[in-house]
C-alpha cells in the first residue's frame, strides 16, 4: 500500500474560498490536551443503532471529532447517511469521512448529500476523500479501478463547482442546497501513493495519515513539500489514524477479531492487528509522538462495540 514518493511540478496553483477560515474559526472547539494535538473518535462499524450513544458519549468529553470508514462490499453502515443521523444528536462534535470512497459514487449527487450533510451539522463537516483499492467495491459499483485516481480529481473539480453555485452545465442549472461552509467543507485526502500525497496540496486542507509514528515522517514531509510546490499559505492539517481498544481481555479480543475480519483481504490482517494500541500508556505515548510530528489531530479507531470506550479514552488521555 505505500509508495516511494517523489516531487511533481503542480500543473497548476489551487483556489480556495477566501472566507474558508472564518466559516471554520466559528466552529465549537474541543479542548486540546496538554500534549498538543486535538483527539478524535474513530466509530465502530459492528453495531450502528449504538452509534448515537458513542457521539454523545464523545461530545461530552474532551474529543473534537467523530470519523467512520466507508467500504461498499461489506456489513459496514454507509458513512454519510450515518453522520447525518449523528449530526441531530451532537452540537459541537464535528463529523467526518475516514475516507469516503468517491469514485464509487455519482458526482452530482454526491454534491448535493455532503452540502446537506454540511448544512444539516451547521458547518461541522470534513470531507476525507480516497480513491479505494477494493477491486470488489469498484466492480459493485461499476467504476473501473484503473481510472479511479482521474475520476476522483474529475469529482472534485466538479463539487467545488456545484458547492459554488454555479450550474451543472449550459443546459442544466445549479444543485442544491448550497453547503453551509462556504465553497463546500474542509477536504482532507488520505493515501500513500505520490498522487494521493500530492492531491492534498491540489486540493486539500489536509492529510489522513494512517501510518505508525515509525514511518508517517516521510508522508507528512512530502506532504508538506507538494504544499509549498503549490505556494499554498500556511500548512496543511494533518490528521493520524490509531487503532485502538481498552477494556477487558475479552473487548480486546472482540476488537482484534473485528479488525482482522476488516483487513483480511489485505493479506496483512496480523501484522495491522499487533499493531493496535491496548493500555493507556500506549495511548498517551502514541499521542505525543503523532503531537512531537507535528500532527494536529489523532484519530483513534475503536473496532470494539461496546461505548465504555469513550470514557476509557478520556480517561487516558486526561
Amino acid at each position: 500500500m505505500t509508495g516511494s514518493p517523489h516531487a511533481t511540478t503542480p500543473s497548476s496553483p489551487v483556489s480556495m474560498p477566501s472566507d474558508r477560515a472564518s466559516e471554520t474559526s466559528r466552529q465549537p472547539e474541543a479542548i486540546r490536551p496538554a500534549h498538543g494535538a486535538k483527539v478524535g473518535i474513530g466509530l465502530p462499524i459492528a453495531d450502528p443503532r449504538s452509534l448515537a450513544e458513542w457521539a454523545e458519549r464523545a461530545e461530552s468529553g474532551p474529543f473534537s471529532t467523530l470519523g467512520l470508514l466507508d467500504r461498499l462490499v461489506y456489513d459496514n453502515p454507509e458513512p454519510l447517511v450515518t453522520l447525518a443521523h449523528l449530526a441531530g444528536a451532537t452540537q459541537r462534535i464535528r463529523l467526518q469521512t475516514e475516507v469516503l470512497i468517491a469514485p464509487l459514487r455519482e458526482t452530482a449527487l454526491l454534491a448535493k448529500q455532503v452540502a446537506t450533510l454540511d448544512r444539516l451539522s451547521g458547518g461541522r463537516f470534513t470531507l476525507g476523500l480516497g480513491v479505494g483499492g477494493r477491486a470488489d467495491d469498484h466492480e459493485a459499483s461499476g467504476t473501473d479501478l484503473r481510472t479511479r485516481g482521474k475520476r476522483l480529481d474529475e469529482q472534485v473539480a466538479t463539487m467545488r463547482r456545484l458547492w459554488s453555485g454555479e450550474p451543472y452545465s449550459d443546459s442544466c442549472a445549479a444543485i442544491g442546497p448550497r453547503p453551509h461552509t462556504s465553497g463546500g467543507p474542509e477536504l482532507l485526502f488520505g493515501g500513500f501513493q505520490p498522487a494521493a500525497l500530492e492531491r492534498v496540496a491540489r486540493w486539500g486542507g489536509g492529510f489522513l495519515a494512517a501510518a505508525a509514528p515509525s514511518w508517517a515522517p516521510g508522508l507528512f514531509d512530502t506532504v508538506h513539500r507538494f504544499w509549498r510546490e503549490y505556494d499554498r499559505p500556511g500548512s496543511p492539517r494533518i490528521v493520524a489514524q490509531v487503532n485502538v481498544a481498552l477494556g477487558t481481555d475479552a473487548a480486546i479480543g472482540e476488537a482484534r477479531s473485528a479488525m482482522a475480519s476488516y483487513y483480511e483481504f489485505s493479506g496483512r490482517a496480523e501484522f495491522m492487528v499487533e499493531g493496535m494500541l491496548t493500555t493507556s500508556e500506549h495511548v498517551r505515548t502514541v499521542t505525543q509522538q503523532f503531537a512531537d510530528l507535528g500532527a494536529d489531530e489523532v484519530i483513534f479507531y475503536c473496532y470494539g462495540r461496546d461505548p465504555e470506550q469513550v470514557d476509557r479514552l478520556a480517561d487516558a488521555l486526561a
